[in-house]
């Protein structure tokens, strides 16, 4: 079996936000049945310093600074007629890389894992290409403008249009294009026409979201519902900022100790202010997530724009919490029924009271939900179908089929 190139938009370690950890545990799968090697950008100066934290995983391994900003990326984007989304990304000396590994290398597949990554893949490659879009990126954008005003409006359906002819280019030069949710392939198939879309779900690890574990715990002084995310995401910014002005207060009317933690890394001017609200707390980021969420009496995960799957979900319900989500944030998740989903505000209010003024009813929803993540998102299993698609065999030569 010939070697496998991962090219990845952003470093696969510490699996500590949602795209990292897909891409870690698929890098992880993949080189447990072959030689992976590493192409990736890194946008965090402590995630240059893990690199060796990755060599037990794989050959060789390019990781290059990518420290352009948002309005320069745009500004190239306009000057070449392309997304400033592969603007950003666009790198000759990546290129170089790249070129230079497909040369040296026996590569048989290349991974591609999100889709500003595609540019990578010279015309007239031989190797089996795999596309991970994850999620569609095109409609994520074409959502935020509907939410936007001008000029930002004309820019982010800019970026949709462009963003979704891409797409289909992409997806019909390769061999098999993933989604991590039916919803999102679905959606997929019916904008661009195109064959060979799969589905391959996001895991979670049970072992290490366990609300029995060993970690630093979290004191409380009353009823908590927490949000977890990387927060400098415009959809979390705008989750948080329509809780706290919108669902939160309603809470509060009738648990007047309630309060809201919003934990994650860099969080902006907008997110720092909810902190002004009153039962709003802003951490910032935190050492351990789970000592949060095992605090929590709910999680609430209130996304009015989201695509796939959410690990911040699936994370919460490893932890045995009741989750009260948004109807897109739960969209493509297997709950059966162990999460409340709301529609709007007020629904979202009071569901939420509904679990405080029942704790023995919150905490069997937790349990439930729990059981229901360790039956349907180990990551072994969620990661099975990738052996057909690439015909992967084990470190033992032993051939191993999908599940």
């Amino acid at each position: 079996m010939g070697d496998i190139l991962f090219l990845a938009h952003r470093i696969p370690y510490p699996p500590d936000r949602g795209d990292k950890i897909r891409s870690f545990n698929i890098l992880k799968f993949l080189a447990d049945r072959g030689t992976v090697h590493l192409a990736t950008f890194v946008d965090d100066a402590r995630d240059m310093s893990r690199k060796a934290d990755l060599a037990p995983l794989v050959g060789d391994l390019v990781a290059q600074w990518r420290g352009i900003s948002k309005p320069v990326a745009a500004l190239r984007a306009l000057a070449s007629g392309r997304a400033a989304s592969l603007a950003a990304f666009d790198s000759p000396a990546m290129h170089a890389a790249v070129a230079a590994t497909l040369r040296q290398r026996p590569i048989e597949t290349i991974y591609v894992f999100s889709s500003q990554m595609a540019q990578y893949v010279p015309p007239g490659c031989g190797a089996r290409i795999i596309m991970d879009f994850c999620d569609m990126d095109s409609a994520k954008f074409t959502a935020y403008a509907e939410q936007a005003r001008a000029p930002m409006r004309w820019m982010l359906r800019r970026e949709g249009r462009l963003l979704r002819a891409h797409e289909t280019t992409v997806a019909a030069r390769a061999d098999a294009s993933l989604f991590v949710s039916d919803a999102e392939a679905a959606l997929f198939t019916a904008a661009t026409g195109t064959p060979r879309v799969h589905v391959v779900e996001n895991g979670i690890d049970t072992a290490l979201f366990d609300p029995m574990a060993a970690f630093s715990r979290v004191a409380t002084n009353g009823p908590l519902i927490a949000f977890t995310g990387q927060m400098d995401y415009p959809p979390n910014v705008d989750a948080v900022s329509w809780f706290a002005s919108d669902v939160l207060p309603q809470v509060r009317a009738l648990h007047p100790e309630a309060e809201f933690a919003i934990v994650g890394r860099n969080p902006g001017a907008a997110v720092r202010a909810l902190a002004g609200l009153p039962g709003v707390v802003v951490t910032g980021e935190v050492a351990d997530v789970r000592g949060w969420l095992a605090a929590a009496d709910i999680v609430a995960a209130p996304l009015r724009v989201a695509r796939g799957i959410q690990n911040k979900v699936l994370e919460a319900m490893a932890m045995a919490r009741p989750v009260v989500a948004s109807a897109v944030a739960a969209e493509g998740i297997d709950h059966a029924g162990t999460l409340h989903v709301a529609q709007d505000d007020g629904a979202m209010a009071s569901a939420i009271n509904a679990l405080l003024a029942e704790p023995e009813r919150a905490r069997a929803l937790g349990q439930a939900a729990r059981a229901q993540v360790i039956r349907r998102y180990g990551w072994n299993a969620r990661l099975a179908p990738l052996e057909a698609l690439m015909g992967l065999v084990g470190r033992d030569g032993a051939a191993r089929s999908a599940a």
